[in-house]
């Protein structure tokens, strides 16, 4: 007789997708709840508490986790495509308003440390580029799978032109519109799309063609940059001296006097950087213990930029090692989605997408708190604190697990249909064998049948 099952595993076989993502999800909520409560060093308002951070962080998981519920079960494939080509058409009405520097009384774009990546709508802040990332993925996958199924507008136009207008300009109109606001993000996302179109079945002759253009749009933002001495496309500055001159900030702190304004200047440069290294080095194996970090003084957007190094500060080589165990899961378990929805080239592109998206930017948050590589402003997906952030990919991670629950209701129609013909195979198999043992002079129970 079969064990009865515990009730919690009653309980997960409720859900219908894959529970491994699920537990994913649940873990990543958890780092972020307690990581929010030990890391902030700053008070949100004028007598706020850490207690009131935690209950605000508790809400902002509770609507998210909501959303992922409610994306989870929606099983109509056609909404997600309607949410892809409606998720573009957004994305690009708020780059064009982060573009144009709106300042309307219900609406303007706000300018943080000289860049402008966000958006304020009425008492609502939204960090246009973290929608601009799940959106453009989404999208990408809609219109190379349409394209596919002839289901694209203009079908008096060759396949080539639709693919150029539906595809291959939004690539580049959306990379472009980002360059303005941050150059990190214009990396990171149009990477992004590139690996879609590529697993889309983007040829190499195309591939090459759109990193061409994308370096010629960079190579003018220059241009314009150089021109106009720096008072047009600010971030090309700033990202030329996160590359250049970073040696630079060394030689003059080492060169400048104690106290100094160049000896300041320098300093503010390297502080972060360098603070991250001491979090991470002075972790060990077990780390300091939740709320006994030291650099959370030091480093203002540790909770944000730099919120991997704080783990690693608190929880040791142990909790480093857990996170990245959790986002190469969700790689594998990806791919297990992917294999499993069929030949459904819209599923398969957005799970491919969104995965590589997620794990994609926590580790190169990684890379940038152990100061491989100049700093991005990237975010750990589902940890480092930041609302529009976090409810984004809340909704990559909505879909991921909606999809992954079609392809499990898709596989067990399949083993559904499949059963009376593995009944039959059986019975084949059984009168295969009994002949065979008739051929051989023994009976199935082994006596001999005398011949």
């Amino acid at each position: 007789m079969a064990a009865k099952k515990s009730s919690f595993w009653n309980f997960a076989d409720r859900f219908e997708g894959d529970k491994v993502v699920w537990i994913i999800v649940l873990l990543l909520f958890l780092f972020s709840i307690v990581c929010m409560f030990s890391s902030t060093s700053r008070l949100l308002d004028e007598g706020a508490t850490r207690v009131d951070l935690v209950k605000e962080q508790f809400v902002v998981v509770l609507f998210g986790l909501a959303i992922i519920i409610g994306l989870y079960n929606i099983r109509n494939i056609k909404f997600f495509r309607f949410f892809s080509a409606f998720g573009f058409a957004t994305s690009f009405i708020l780059l064009l308003l982060l573009d144009s520097r709106v300042q309307l009384p219900f609406m303007r774009a706000i300018e943080i440390n000289g860049a402008y990546r966000i958006l304020k709508i009425g008492s609502l802040q939204v960090h246009v580029f973290e929608v601009v990332k799940v959106a453009m993925v989404m999208y990408l996958a809609f219109a190379i799978d349409a394209l596919k199924r002839d289901a694209l507008p203009l079908k008096k136009l060759s396949e080539e032109w639709r693919k150029i207008i539906f595809i291959y300009a939004p690539f580049i109109i959306t990379f472009v519109m980002i360059i303005p606001g941050s150059n990190s993000s214009a990396l990171v996302i149009g990477t992004i799309m590139l690996i879609v179109i590529l697993l889309g079945g983007g040829s190499a002759r195309d591939m090459t063609l759109l990193i061409l253009a994308g370096a010629a749009a960079v190579g003018i933002c220059v241009g314009i940059y150089k021109l106009s001495d720096g008072k047009y496309m600010e971030r090309i500055g700033t990202g030329i001296s996160r590359i250049v001159e970073k040696d630079d900030w060394e030689k003059q702190f080492l060169a400048s006097r104690k106290g100094s304004i160049e000896y300041q200047e320098a300093l503010d440069a390297m502080r972060q950087p360098y603070s991250a290294k001491i979090a991470i080095h002075e972790g060990g194996v077990l780390g300091k213990g939740p709320g006994q970090s030291t650099q959370r003084y030091v480093v203002p957007d540790i909770s944000e930029d730099y919120m991997y190094s704080f783990i690693i500060e608190e929880y040791g080589f142990v909790g480093g090692v857990l996170v990245i165990f959790l986002y190469i899961s969700l790689l594998a378990r990806g791919s297990i989605i992917v294999r499993n929805c069929g030949k459904d080239q819209f599923a398969k592109l957005s799970v491919a997408g969104l995965c590589i998206l997620i794990s994609g930017q926590a580790f190169l948050h990684m890379f940038v708190n152990a100061d491989i590589g100049p700093m991005t402003g990237q975010t750990l997906p589902l940890i480092s604190h930041g609302t529009s952030a976090f409810i984004c990919f809340c909704i990559a991670f909505g879909v991921i697990l909606s999809f992954s629950r079609i392809a499990a209701r898709r596989i067990d129609k399949e083993t559904r249909a499949a059963a009376p013909l593995m009944e039959m195979h059986e019975e084949v198999r059984a009168g295969l064998d009994d002949l065979d043992a008739f051929e051989s002079g023994k009976m199935p129970n082994g006596d001999d049948y005398g011949i």
